[in-house]
């Protein structure tokens, strides 16, 4: 990545390399980075992130917007509705 660039993170802690960007944040070879999630939640106290300057710390809550829980809601609604009607469920993880 070049030097003036910036990661990224909302996804899942494991998808980045928590070592290596600590390293790059540390050489001055990233710009800065923003973190939602963390491979071990939440964030330890003694984590070095929390002592850079250019790194934004979030408590997971990327996922969190204004319709988050009216999305949900209605999902749940509508998986009732089919629960009774014998109809397959939205969203369903088998």
């Amino acid at each position: 990545m070049p030097d003036d660039a910036y990661l990224l993170n909302v996804s899942r802690g494991g998808v980045v390399d928590e070592a290596a960007l600590l390293a790059e944040l540390e050489r001055d070879r990233l710009a800065g980075a923003a973190l939602d999630v963390f491979e071990t939640e939440p964030l330890p106290e003694d984590s070095p992130f929390w002592e850079l300057d250019d790194v934004i710390v979030t408590p997971h809550a990327a996922a969190t917007t204004r319709d988050y829980y009216r999305r949900i809601a209605d999902i749940v609604r509508e998986n009732r509705r089919r629960a009774v009607a014998g109809d397959p469920l939205v969203n369903r993880v088998v």
